[in-house]
């Protein structure tokens, strides 16, 4: 049986070079295209030599309805209105599609909803299998504790990245709501400045450090009089990323449409 042909997007990006280099790396897949966006240095040039190495034979495009056609899956780390035109895409070829991309608006996730009635989106905040076991533990704690245990989600990235909170803090943050029998928007509360009063009582807070070429460091605090719980999770190596997409994308190979996470790829 042949190896499922991946594109991916955003090629020219820290992230896209390391997932170009993963399936070249990996013996269970095949890289068939490079996308990005239209006006970028990289259009034309053969994606080996763009990333400063021997050619590969793939040349980064911007027609991404001609590389997605030929593909089984699409491995997508860019940007939330990027990744609701490639999930159409994705959707008309019937391939796989991998979205690591975070910050969406409700209305964006309403058309990936769409379009995963005709193929396989496979989504998550955080694509790492300690993340994924980190989001489990603090269901379970959050369940486990009162709401006089206080809930504080603290997360650290690079200086680059543009939405906080992370998607991976709001996964931890919707995990601990459902421990507690609720739904985040419920518990949530935004970042605090100025004279904010006290706490209120069960709910849970996010703070975002952003700084230098911090990969990713997530904190769940549980707190109450006298004691702690920390649960933490420091990725030092983005490479944990693009090995869980692809991991996901060849998981999704057999699957029929519809909308998963990392937690149903790694059977949590």
């Amino acid at each position: 049986m042949e190896k499922p042909g991946i594109v991916i997007t955003g090629a020219s990006g820290r992230m896209g070079q390391m997932l170009v280099r993963t399936v070249l790396g990996s013996d269970q897949a095949r890289l068939v295209g490079a996308i990005e966006r239209e006006g970028s240095p990289w259009i034309g040039r053969d994606l080996g030599e763009a990333m400063g190495g021997a050619a590969l034979g793939i040349t980064v495009t911007d027609d991404a309805v001609e590389a997605i056609a030929k593909a089984q899956a699409v491995i997508d780390f860019t940007a939330p209105a990027a990744t609701v035109a490639f999930a159409e895409l994705a959707a008309q070829a019937r391939a796989v599609h991998v979205i690591g991309t975070t910050g969406f608006e409700p209305a964006d996730l309403d058309k990936l909803r769409a379009a995963a009635r005709h193929a396989p989106i496979i989504r998550a905040g955080n694509m790492s299998l300690g993340v994924n076991l980190l989001v489990g533990l603090t269901r379970k704690v959050a369940a486990a504790l009162g709401e006089d245990w206080d809930i504080e989600v603290v997360e650290a990235h690079h200086n680059r990245k543009v939405d906080a909170p992370s998607g991976t803090a709001l996964m931890l943050g919707e995990a601990a709501a459902e421990g507690r029998g609720h739904g985040l928007d419920d518990l949530r509360t935004p970042a605090r400045e100025g004279i904010t009063g006290a706490r209120t009582p069960g709910s849970i807070g996010f703070s975002a450090i952003r700084g230098g070429d911090i990969v990713g460091e997530h904190d769940v605090i549980f707190a109450t009089a006298g004691e702690r719980v920390v649960l933490r999770h420091l990725a030092t190596d983005r490479a944990i990323f693009a090995r869980g997409a692809l991991r996901a994308a060849l998981w999704g190979q057999d699957k029929g449409p519809g909308e998963y996470d990392m937690a149903d790829v790694l059977g949590l």
